[in-house]
């Protein structure tokens, strides 16, 4: 198993950044995938950023130029940089850890990030 912790949400102003930050711990050695998606309420979790073992980033294209996705190994955390937020990045988000080999699928409790327009 794999537990997630993320951190760093909050309320910001347009134009503002914010750093997300999603702590790992568990059985972590095979996991090949990380993500974090964001969701509003009622509304569908949607894709926002991906980095592989590979160390290929991969965005939406709302968040290109944005956003950057990395992560620490050292510190088993996964990054989400936010730069230049707007209101529509209103959300919460959350970070997604995938595992082809044990075929697991974990999740974050999520973080609220609110831009103030």
């Amino acid at each position: 198993q794999v537990q997630l912790v993320e951190s760093g949400g909050g309320l910001v102003e347009t134009g503002g950044s914010l750093t997300l930050a999603c702590l790992a711990s568990g059985n972590i050695a095979t996991i090949d995938d990380m993500r974090w998606y964001r969701q509003l309420p009622g509304r569908e979790r949607r894709f926002v950023a991906a980095l592989t073992v590979r160390g290929t980033p991969t965005y939406v294209d709302s968040v290109k130029g944005r956003f950057t996705i990395s992560r620490d190994n050292a510190k088993n955390t996964l990054y989400l940089h936010m730069n230049n937020l707007r209101p529509e990045d209103t959300s919460v988000y959350y970070c997604n850890f995938r595992d082809t080999l044990r075929d697991g699928d974990y999740w974050g409790q999520g973080t609220q990030v609110t831009v103030s327009s």
